[in-house]
């Protein structure tokens, strides 16, 4: 958070479509560079009890095939940095950080009975409009892919923008004597990113397999099966099926599950069954440690032991 961009030294490093806007906008580079780790972080915790964990995320800018190709995966990785680079900014914006912004604008209407705005809203509108030339400069660009993969990038970036705009919603504060709430603040503020992450995750689940192809004057994305619904701008949607990420496999980004921890007890995608694809599991006694026997010393610490413990724990094979 304390290194300052420096146009020679960082912007160079960042894809050449995105150079420019470096350049220009070095004050918001930080917010980028804490979107990007958040990213990774929120998509492993999303789908660390899934076949495909996003590890491969780790090497980004540098994607594998499963984040290349089009895949469901594809979809929900665009659509969750595209959400949180305008998270980040928004945010950035509200707490002064952003010389060029500053709170967002205040909402029209009534907040509710005692209610009343103030405080310093989440700048969503600034948020949003950076955001998409940062998220959405590669595939805007004639440089690389497919037509067919730039729209299908862009409808996801778009979708994690909608998603993040939709979880704009009013915050109070309470005033009042001895905490009672006769007097509220209010503002508008967005939702955290790992709510933002679970909706995009259910999309993900739903999305729907697309081609691009000309309708009446222009090319659009429709579903590849005729009985699906009609995309929408909240749906994800993907180019190929993923592969069922088992074994490894590099051509199509697969890791497989091998040494993959398991749980026994587990009936979703995080049991032993589905996550080792029917090879089976090793099972292994660890010992780990940990505090124990806690207790309250006045005035004002907590005082723990060190315990050990043996713990079972499954692998696949």
């Amino acid at each position: 958070r304390g290194v300052s961009w420096n146009e020679s030294q960082h912007c160079r490093l960042l894809v050449p479509e995105q150079l420019q806007l470096c350049r220009r906008n070095l004050e918001v580079m930080p917010s980028i560079v804490r979107a990007a780790r958040h990213t990774q972080a929120l998509c492993q915790q999303s789908f660390a009890d899934m076949r495909w964990n996003c590890s491969s995320i780790q090497r980004a800018p540098r994607f594998g095939p499963d984040l290349l190709k089009g895949t469901r995966e594809a979809a929900f990785v665009y659509a969750l940095a595209a959400a949180t680079i305008a998270h980040g900014i928004a945010r950035a914006c509200a707490s002064g950080e952003l010389p060029l912004c500053s709170c967002g604008p205040g909402p029209a209407g009534d907040p509710g009975p005692g209610g009343r705005w103030g405080g310093c809203g989440d700048n969503l509108s600034y948020g949003l409009q950076l955001g998409a030339a940062f998220a959405d400069s590669s595939s805007r660009s004639g440089k690389s892919g497919t037509h067919e993969s730039k729209a299908v990038n862009l409808h996801n970036s778009a979708v994690g923008r909608t998603a993040l705009s939709d979880s704009l919603d009013t915050k109070c504060k309470c005033h009042g004597v001895s905490g009672s709430c006769s007097v509220k603040t209010c503002w508008k503020g967005l939702s955290s990113l790992d709510e933002i992450a679970s909706d995009l995750k259910s999309k993900y689940l739903a999305a729907i397999k697309v081609s691009h192809r000309l309708v009446g004057p222009r090319k659009q994305l429709v579903p590849k099966d005729m009985d699906a619904r009609p995309v929408t701008e909240t749906d994800l949607v993907y180019l190929i099926n993923s592969p069922d990420y088992c074994t490894p496999n590099l051509q199509l980004g697969s890791l497989g599950t091998q040494d993959r921890q398991c749980n026994k007890s587990a009936v979703g995608s995080a049991s032993c069954a589905l996550l080792c694809c029917g090879r089976g599991y090793n099972t292994y006694m660890e010992e780990v440690e940990e505090r124990c026997h806690c207790r309250y010393r006045w005035c004002c610490s907590v005082v723990c032991r060190r315990c050990r413990r043996r713990v079972e724990r499954h692998v696949c094979k």
